[in-house]
């Protein structure tokens, strides 16, 4: 399932909200556009991410970095604004337009940003990066993931390779969360909730990748979501079903009883290593974000 291209140059974008559309009671999407976003260039692969830059409180726009080999740089003086990854739902070169999807459960400044945001608000891009793509060779494609990872999911259903199937497994709170996601025949989709029980270890998530039927033919699998269900699942992926790791791509994209601050500051997204996830600490929101750009 794995294959990566190489990265193209990051660049810097300053563009306006659109709108702004609710998807679910708790899955908004923002459309942000306009010729500032000509040579954007998405759509290289299936799982792209842009980092965004939110304006400060009473800020009009967010100052924007410059982006080289060593990392980020601002320039001289100007305040460092607030930032967070995410998956590009849909880019249209023809229009312009720039659709990114946000968890709005429980605080954060991005999810404060987002909920307050009206049409003409500015918005800091970078961007965009990624490189993974789905394996030609594979027969099954196997995919799980929360609710932040719905975005990528619904990317990826539509580069599914023809004649290759998808399996999906997508776990949410509640009924309310789920939502359609456009499919190539032959995709099964099964929706997992955590209803009134909250998050607890092992989710649902992991409980049906356990159950499940093991599928014939080759197998590609790509996991996301909250960094140790990830990890539980990566490991019983590669040591009790036998998968390669090149077979496998999982990507933790928020920790559990954790603000992102402090989980990027303590492990980031390192779900590939085999030792075991941290404590359920009592529950911190989390927004959809992508721990890497």
């Amino acid at each position: 399932m794995r294959k990566r291209l190489p990265r193209a140059r990051i660049e810097t974008y300053l563009a306006p909200l659109l709108r702004a559309t609710a998807l679910t009671p708790r899955m908004l999407r923002l459309r942000v556009g306009g010729e500032t976003l000509r040579g954007f260039a998405a759509g290289r692969t299936a799982d792209e991410r842009v980092k965004l830059f939110f304006p400060a409180p009473g800020e009009r726009a967010p100052a924007l970095p410059e982006i080289g080999p060593t990392g980020m740089r601002y320039p001289e003086g100007a305040a460092i604004p607030h930032a967070r990854s995410y998956t590009v739902r849909r880019f249209d070169p023809a229009t312009l337009e720039l659709d990114i999807d946000f968890v709005v459960h429980g605080d954060g400044r991005a999810v404060d940003w987002a909920r307050r945001a009206r049409p003409g608000d500015l918005l800091g891009i970078a961007g965009p990066t990624g490189g993974w793509t789905p394996a030609p060779e594979a027969d099954v494609h196997l995919i799980a993931g929360d609710e932040t990872a719905l975005p990528a999911i619904a990317t990826m259903l539509e580069r599914i390779p023809s004649g290759a199937r998808a399996l999906v497994i997508a776990e949410v709170a509640d009924e309310d969360d789920e939502q359609y996601l456009e499919a190539p025949p032959g995709t099964e989709i099964r929706w997992v909730r955590r209803d009134r029980a909250g998050w607890r270890s092992p989710t649902p998530m992991e409980r049906a990748v356990r159950e499940l039927a093991w599928p014939e033919g080759v197998v590609h699998a790509w996991v996301a979501g909250e960094a140790s269900a990830v990890r539980a699942v990566r490991r019983h992926l590669l040591h009790e079903r036998g998968l390669e790791r090149s077979a496998l791509d999982a990507s933790g994209y928020w920790r559990h009883g954790m603000t992102v601050e402090q989980w990027v500051a303590t492990e980031g997204d390192d779900v590939n290593r085999d030792d075991a996830g941290r404590g359920d600490a009592d529950g911190v929101a989390h927004e959809a974000v992508r721990s890497k750009v």
